[in-house]
């Protein structure tokens, strides 16, 4: 039987989704903000966070909420992370590949997990110790023994750019030794799909906790590996993540490992808080 939390959030993210499919019709109104350089947010990303906010306190009202838009509220041993439209890029291009990420955080571990992809129907759930789930089926990493021959998934550090030295060194030292790269710009999804093994792996610089919470732990309840470039667990902390299964994170990591700067290795799980409760980085 499906786990509470999962239930809600998999409710929730489905009323997310919906939206995005509503908005979608008109994509060239929908009224959209700069952030910060790079960075964009638009009408449906707030609404999605909204409609998810409100579904998920509705049931528990007395738990925090981190969310990509609204930032930090409420004070609790319990913290929903939620990215309610990762893609936002992709959905305004109108390129279909997005997701809802929905995690519970509970006495500062991830425990549940639910990513939507509305365009498929697919839904990702995970919850600690119960396994990784796509539409209620059990789903396991690849079963690739080394990365000759794998596909491995990425991303252009857009937010942190001046991390685009050392993220090219470890771009061209990975595709020489795979079969290829794939970057689909949506974080989010490119865990899932390790977790189900439509992808052999996957390493990203900047992201944010929304971006990876959910998706990690789906990695991990699938029989996979998720660790910051340093090779510890600091990953929800730094953003600079690695995730693959056991036989494939150790090389992909010492791939990795000489092009990490000083600056990067001296930041792993280093944090800040903005006033909101947004976490900031400062990678050298």
């Amino acid at each position: 039987m499906p786990n509470p939390y999962i239930n809600i959030a998999s409710e929730a993210a489905r009323q997310a989704g919906g939206l995005m499919l509503k908005f979608r019709q008109r994509l060239e109104s929908i009224p959209v903000e700069r952030k910060a350089r790079h960075d964009y947010v638009s009408e449906v990303d707030r609404a999605c966070e909204q409609t998810i906010r409100d579904y998920i306190l509705k049931h528990h009202r007395q738990h925090a909420f981190l969310g990509e838009e609204t930032g930090k509220s409420g004070d609790s041993e319990y913290v929903w992370i939620v990215d309610p439209l990762d893609g936002t890029s992709n959905y305004l291009h109108g390129i279909p590949h997005y997701s809802v990420s929905i995690a519970l955080q509970i006495r500062g571990r991830i425990e549940h997990g639910v990513i939507y992809d509305p365009l498929r129907q697919e839904m990702f759930t995970a919850s600690r110790g119960e396994g990784a789930f796509l539409n209620s089926q059990r789903i396991r990493v690849s079963g690739r023994k080394d990365l000759s021959g794998a596909l491995i998934a990425t991303a252009f550090p857009f937010r942190r750019r001046r991390l685009m030295d050392a993220y090219h060194g470890m771009f061209q030292a990975v595709f020489e030794k795979v079969e290829d790269i794939r970057r689909a710009g949506t974080a989010s999804l490119d865990l899932a799909y390790v977790a189900c093994g439509r992808m052999d792996g996957y390493f990203e610089l900047g992201l944010k906790p929304w971006d990876v919470a959910a998706g990690a732990l789906m990695v991990q309840e699938a029989g996979g590996v998720v660790m910051d470039i340093g090779g510890g667990e600091n990953w929800l902390d730094s953003g600079h993540v690695i995730a693959a299964p056991f036989k494939l994170i150790t090389p992909l990591r010492h791939a990795i490992a000489p092009h990490v700067s000083d600056g990067l290795k001296s930041r792993v799980g280093a944090t800040g808080e903005t006033g909101d409760g947004r976490r900031e980085r400062e990678d050298g």
